[in-house]
């Protein structure tokens, strides 16, 4: 008795062949996926550029909550100040506070600042430490006086604290061929 093996149609080959390549490439390309997300989720670069953006963003709304104050709300002003800064820079602000008070409600003036243009120019992520140079227009408005623009540069040191990124140090950026004193 001889028994008859039926073989498979030739049909049914090439499709076979064609679903394990197949197959074979999206494992390939699944494995590929996986490891660059892994390399870049875990890569310092990306946690580094998001410790510069933050600092960024706080030096910027720093430096312009630093350049407005309107005599109307002066306490109020003057709290976003001191809870823009810290260290030495915050103690001055807090020591000068009643003075400063006395001031900007005498003279009655609003000012305004708007950024223009800012960039970190130094960040040390280990220490927690920052600069960051803000181009800024300052408006000012006096009693019986037209509004005044004046463009400005600030150079800003910041710190990281357990609240975030806040000014320790502000001052005016050295214009053109000035040295730095």
């Amino acid at each position: 008795m001889t028994s008859k093996l039926r073989a498979a149609p030739r049909t049914a080959r090439p499709l076979l062949v064609a679903a394990l390549v197949l197959t074979l490439l999206a494992g390939g390309f699944a494995v590929w996926g996986g490891w660059a997300w892994y390399a870049a989720a875990h890569d310092d670069t990306a946690a580094y550029a998001g410790q510069r953006d933050a600092a960024l963003a706080a030096g910027e709304q720093a430096v312009q909550n630093l350049n407005t104050l309107d005599h109307r709300e002066v306490d109020r002003g003057l709290d976003l100040w001191e809870s823009s800064t810290t260290g030495e820079l915050h103690e001055q602000l807090a020591e000068g506070r009643k003075e400063f008070t006395a001031q900007v409600k005498g003279a009655k003036t609003v000012t305004t600042a708007k950024v223009l243009s800012a960039a970190v120019t130094e960040l040390d992520d280990r220490a927690g430490r920052a600069r960051v140079l803000v181009a800024l227009r300052v408006t000012v408005k006096a009693p019986g006086a037209e509004k005044t623009d004046k463009d400005s540069r600030m150079l800003g040191e910041l710190t990281r604290t357990g609240g975030g990124w806040k000014l320790s140090a502000l001052g005016q950026a050295p214009v053109g061929g000035t040295p730095a004193g």
